[in-house]
């Protein structure tokens, strides 16, 4: 049995280690040039010094009685109707005799046809209704809302958190933005709320107030999930995503921040049902606050108008123009009569600043035009023929039918540069009966990489590498000049269905 009083040999090369740490410990500290593998410095995590507010009573409570319900009666389309519910009664009476009893009677109500013709009525005047939310934003009654909200409607009345209702005239709406702004004529001074001056931060608290499912004056929290959302809504979208559960009836009602101030009018939802799944999409602050302020001031909002069909620049649509990066709105066709081609631009040129702003894409260079006010004299700065140059656009007016920038979908796939490569035979408009220039697609391989990028028979190829094409010659001859200029891609323009489009075809360098 060991001895209490001796030392263990485990205990004694313990000890041991410990002495040699503690050594080099010291010596580390003396000399600086030994250097202990185990002590070298290592990146602190990152801490954040915050806590969730315990809850968000105090905000809903200050800023719920500027939240409203809104409520719009739309009228139904007149129908025409007969006593028997269809478009004549003598298909379902055709088994009555004349001078039958009921003759008269069917005659005045439904009409019997024949040589007495057919009476119909007009059913009475149909009303539905629709309900959304909104929120005052002034002491004298102007309420926001959404346009999908008011659309159609005849009368609008607004009702507060204590239930009491007021009719409202609409001042304005926009449809590209789904905004619009109503007001209540007389009554008191309204509690209202502000915009936000900042954009809200990815990860912070927003609470959304509204009438979800006609509930009024619900309350629900969450985070702002996400910014700068594209859902396809329009030309302009730039949507806040955020988590906080929004319902149908939530349309229109504001999205606050911690210090209750609007940053975002909720819009839209993203479900398969119907109901919340737990994505939602506001427009942004700085958005609404703008057209708000045109709908106060004129009824409408007035927007500048280039009209060109764009597309966004893709890496080898980049390669192709000798771009050094993808940026920028590529040109597919400009208008007929639009601003942009009395200036000048045409189909190729690539958008990369308006007055010096840079355009990193199709969706802001629809926003930058539209800011502009119409006859607006502004510097376009495209890229043509492998160099920057400025262009002067004096800007039109956007009408409801013209679009500021029509984005068009690029088909960018991988394919070879020749034609069998491509899996294509081709024949002149001429000899497919077209008039007009450009080469016709007259087949197609399926298994081919031309199918693979959706190029389909009676395509019409215009131009290959920015050279105006009208045989399969020229087309070669393109593809030669873009391959001895160093091109690792090579750009064609399709028409299709009087729809013009670039592909990027990647060379055959290989």
């Amino acid at each position: 049995m060991q001895n209490r009083g001796s030392v263990s040999p485990l205990r004694s090369r313990r000890a041991k280690l410990l002495a040699g740490v503690v050594a080099l410990g010291t010596a580390g500290l003396l000399t600086a040039q030994t250097v202990v593998p185990s002590q070298l410095a290592q990146a602190e995590p990152v801490r954040v010094d915050a806590t969730a507010p315990a809850d968000f009573s105090d905000v809903v409570r200050t800023v719920s009685p500027a939240v409203v319900s809104v409520q719009v009666k739309q009228e139904a389309e007149p129908r025409m109707m007969n006593f028997n519910g269809g478009n004549s009664t003598d298909e379902f009476f055709k088994g009555l005799p004349n001078g039958h009893p009921f003759e008269r009677f069917f005659r005045d109500f439904g009409g019997r046809g024949g040589e007495e013709g057919q009476k119909q009525r007009r059913s009475p005047r149909q009303y539905g209704t629709s309900q959304g939310s909104g929120f005052f934003i002034s002491k004298d009654g102007y309420v926001v809302t959404n346009h999908h909200v008011i659309d159609g409607g005849t009368e609008f009345t607004v009702i507060d958190q204590k239930g009491d209702e007021y009719n409202a005239k609409l001042i304005g709406a926009d449809k590209r933005t789904d905004l619009a702004l109503l007001k209540i004529e007389g009554g008191k001074d309204f509690t209202y709320v502000d915009f936000a001056d900042e954009a809200p931060q990815v990860g912070e608290w927003t609470v959304a107030i509204g009438n979800p499912f006609g509930l009024g004056g619900s309350v629900t929290a969450g985070i702002v999930s996400a910014r700068g959302r594209d859902i396809g809504a329009g030309p302009y979208d730039d949507f806040i995503q955020i988590d906080a559960p929004v319902n149908r009836g939530n349309s229109g009602g504001p999205a606050f921040n911690m210090n209750g101030e609007v940053i975002g009018v909720n819009a839209a939802i993203f479900s398969p049902s119907g109901g919340n799944v737990g994505i939602a999409f506001a427009i942004p602050a700085s958005t609404a606050q703008d057209v708000i302020m045109e709908l106060r001031d004129d009824g409408t909002v007035i927007r500048g108008w280039l009209g060109v069909q764009i597309q966004n620049v893709t890496d080898d649509i980049a390669e192709s123009l000798g771009l050094e990066e993808a940026r920028g709105a590529i040109v597919a066709e400009a208008q007929e009569n639009s601003p942009a081609q009395k200036a000048g631009l045409r189909s190729g040129d690539t958008i990369l600043a308006v007055d010096g702003t840079k355009v990193d894409g199709p969706r802001d260079l629809s926003k930058i035009v539209a800011a502009y006010e119409p006859d607006t004299k502004v510097d376009v700065t495209i890229w043509r023929d492998g160099k920057e140059q400025d262009v002067s656009v004096t800007l039109g007016r956007l009408q409801e039918r013209e679009k500021v920038a029509e984005a068009a979908e690029p088909q960018v796939e991988k394919t070879g540069t020749s034609l069998d490569d491509l899996g294509l035979i081709v024949t002149t408009k001429a000899e497919a009966g077209l008039d007009g220039e450009g080469v016709v697609i007259a087949e197609i391989d399926p298994d081919g990489p031309a199918a693979d990028k959706r190029l389909s028979a009676g395509d019409v190829i215009l131009e290959v590498a920015g050279l105006k094409v009208n045989n399969a010659d020229d087309v070669l001859k393109a593809l030669d000049k873009a391959e001895s200029d160093g091109r690792k891609a090579v750009l064609f323009r399709i028409e299709t269905n009087d729809t013009t489009r670039f592909v990027a075809l990647p060379m055959n360098l290989a």
